[in-house]
């Protein structure tokens, strides 16, 4: 209810300044409340959370930090960027945090800006192997002004950590780089992550180590996933995904010289006037997680995740690592056909109302357009209230979207078509929450 009466005011005033954009928000509110969302690192923000977006604290400048702002009339922002960084202290119980950043990426530059000098050598896991494109991409600023090594995952199809990071290989590998930053958190990785171990090499090495949580920082805000604190001495995310906020990044340390620097490369490194709106509606979804059905949504997150890398399975399908111990999994589809490519099967699925996106799998032979796989994660449709039941449901129609396509566009046509209506009446069951 209360997402149909914030869409309907909405509607409203913009169907009276600019009925172009009201009709393209209106067809995508119908959109996203009529299709399943398995993008991993999209989530159902709620009402309030919207709400907050869409308030007057858009329109005023608020550059600096809390009681040292650059600009007058800034009393109402000081208290609401406090609010948000105490709450974002209590979840993930740390003494510093810097909530300005419009972004993960922003959060990750920032960062660089703050503890590494240009041309210095940082380590982290490559893009194609379950990355980020800030983790040493060459089209990226970390790519372009600083110097990535990488350290692998477990090659070996026979071993039992086959497709699991090479713990041993990236002590090997930070011992003879000596990287400055060792970076660990993944956007396409689906097992637990040990920080301690990372810990030791990067004393070892006399490295930063640095988390990027972007995709589990609500697992870990829950205790569903290890936290990186205390062994991780950085950590950035974004506050959106797992944390079900608004679109958004954050900083977070335990060291008070480092959170200086780190105060310092965000403004005035990197941003100027921070987006208080979003702000605000960071401390409301912060608000949101402390409390106790949200830890319980976290772990319906991972007990949904599970169940549906099962069904694929009993279908077929090829899971990475053989699983996942968080929200997400990446299926490799060649076991279905050596033909399917990650693109066609984001295609076939969106066209039946199932929304995902083509995703490299380890040692992908094929471009990042094309795709050997797909990447699913559960945390929209756990949002929706949808269990494991309903995960084995997603995964047939998922495999009856995926063959149809592989017989042709025809039987394709067909088979969607019923999918769509299915889909439908499904989200009727479990619409988006109040």
């Amino acid at each position: 209810m209360a997402h149909d009466v914030l869409a309907q005011t909405v509607h409203s005033l913009l169907d009276h300044r600019d009925p172009q954009v009201a009709s393209l928000v209106r067809q995508e509110a119908r959109r996203q409340a009529e299709t399943l969302e398995l993008i991993a690192s999209e989530n159902h923000a709620s009402g309030a959370v919207m709400a907050a977006m869409g308030t007057c604290l858009t329109n005023k400048y608020a550059e600096g930090y809390p009681g040292a702002r650059y600009y007058g009339g800034c009393g109402f922002y000081d208290q609401i960027e406090e609010i948000a960084r105490h709450r974002a202290r209590q979840l993930f119980n740390c003494a510093f945090a810097n909530v300005q950043p419009h972004s993960g990426a922003t959060a990750n530059q920032a960062l660089f800006l703050a503890l590494l000098d240009p041309g210095d050598t940082f380590a982290s896991l490559v893009l194609a192997d379950g990355g980020h494109l800030t983790h040493g991409l060459k089209v990226n600023m970390s790519g372009k002004w600083f110097k990535p090594v990488h350290y692998p995952l477990v090659y070996d199809a026979s071993s039992p950590e086959f497709e699991r990071i090479d713990y041993d290989a990236m002590e090997k590998i930070c011992v003879r780089a000596k990287p400055k930053l060792i970076m660990c958190g993944y956007s396409a990785y689906p097992r637990v992550i040990d920080f301690a171990r990372f810990r030791r090499v990067a004393d070892r090495c006399g490295a930063i180590l640095h988390a990027d949580i972007a995709h589990i920082a609500g697992l870990v805000a829950t205790g569903v996933h290890p936290s990186p604190f205390p062994h991780c001495h950085v950590v950035t995310t974004t506050t959106h995904k797992t944390l079900r906020g608004p679109r958004g990044g954050m900083i977070l340390c335990n060291d008070e010289e480092m959170a200086r620097k780190i105060d310092r490369a965000v403004f005035p490194g990197v941003l100027g006037g921070p987006l208080m709106n979003t702000i605000a509606a960071k401390a409301v979804a912060f608000g949101e997680a402390l409390k106790p059905e949200f830890k319980e949504y976290s772990g319906r997150i991972v007990t949904n995740a599970r169940a549906l890398v099962g069904a694929l399975a009993e279908r077929g399908y090829r899971i990475t690592t053989g699983g996942t111990d968080t929200h997400l999994m990446l299926v490799d589809l060649r076991r279905k056909s050596e033909q399917l490519t990650g693109a066609d099967a984001e295609k076939w699925l969106e066209g039946a109302g199932i929304v995902c996106n083509k995703n490299g799998v380890p040692q992908d032979p094929r471009p990042p357009k094309l795709t050997s796989g797909v990447r699913l994660g559960t945390p929209a449709l756990t949002t929706r209230g949808m269990g494991e039941a309903e995960m084995g449901v997603v995964a047939g129609l998922i495999d009856r979207v995926v063959s149809a396509g592989l017989r042709g566009s025809h039987e394709l046509a067909i088979e969607s078509a019923g999918v769509v209506e299915q889909i439908r009446h499904l989200c009727h069951r479990f619409p988006l929450p109040a």
